[in-house]
């Protein structure tokens, strides 16, 4: 008995030291490992903002009757000004603040209640874009994600948008095995949107990942700033509005993934 015992003792301490290896291995030395990949959602994954987030923002307001004629609907350059607001209901609102409400909305209550209608309308038109294959993920993204699962190294999405819609987004354009090993964080899973650091600190506290050790993939400022504000690493993809971006406090930009893979992700954290 106590010789079978003993044979067990052994057993874990030789498969302890090899995953210990295997940790000493991922990561060079004096450089921390890898703990986790968090990408955003919406220019990140897809370039989704001005062919799919304003065409169903729009669709949705044509439904209820508003027209171009409103100053309602939302061109390619206004849609990228109002980007600068993280969260499809928080741009709305934004939005009507600005240049005034529609006529019949006079109450906050009435107002918050035609911006929760739109905005689920804009979700479900949204998804149909999707399922329908109108959007196509960017460049390298499948491969940098396969790379992370294929290591072990935590993968997550965080974002403002609906978490109907990101689920759907990853689920549809990625394939079941995968969104069944990649988290969601996103739509008001947080009282703080980004820029705030919230969503990001709450996949890393969900995940129990070391905030210094994670990388975020961003493509707007807003995104950058609160990977910064969670002490996280960030890396830029560009998206359609980068143009309008400052991403001077950026540890990598990038056209897209295509130009990077898992070592060069690693390979910026110190």
């Amino acid at each position: 008995m106590l010789l079978l015992f003993g044979q067990f003792i052994i057993i874990i301490i030789i498969q302890r030291s090899h995953a210990l290896t295997a940790a000493a291995a991922a990561a060079p030395p004096g450089r921390r490992r890898l703990s986790g990949v968090l990408f955003d959602c919406d220019g990140v994954l897809a370039d989704t903002e001005p062919d799919g987030h304003r065409v169903a923002f729009n669709a949705a307001f044509e439904e209820k009757g508003f027209a171009a004629a409103d100053d309602v609907l939302w061109d390619v350059d206004l849609y990228g000004e109002l980007l600068e607001t993280g969260g499809g209901k928080e741009r709305m609102t934004a939005f009507w603040n600005k240049v005034g409400w529609p006529e019949g909305y006079d109450t906050e209550d009435s107002r918050s209640v035609l911006v929760r209608e739109l905005h689920a309308r804009k979700t479900q038109l949204f998804n149909e874009m999707i399922s329908n294959g109108d959007i196509p993920l960017r460049p390298g993204v499948l491969r940098v994600i396969d790379e992370a699962l294929a290591e072990g190294v935590p993968v997550a999405v965080c974002s403002t948008s609906s978490e109907q819609a990101v689920s759907n987004l990853v689920r549809v354009l990625m394939g079941d095995e995968r969104a069944d090993k990649i988290r969601i964080f996103a739509g008001d899973v947080v009282a703080k949107k980004k820029p705030a650091p919230d969503v990001y600190l709450l996949a890393a506290e969900t995940m129990d990942l070391d905030s210094g050790a994670c990388v975020v993939v961003e493509d707007s400022s807003i995104g950058l700033r609160a990977a910064k504000a969670a002490g996280m690493w960030c890396i830029i993809t560009k998206s359609s509005y980068a143009h309008r971006e400052d991403f001077g406090i950026a540890d990598k930009v990038v056209d897209d993934l295509g130009e990077i893979t898992l070592d060069t992700i690693k390979s910026i954290i110190i």
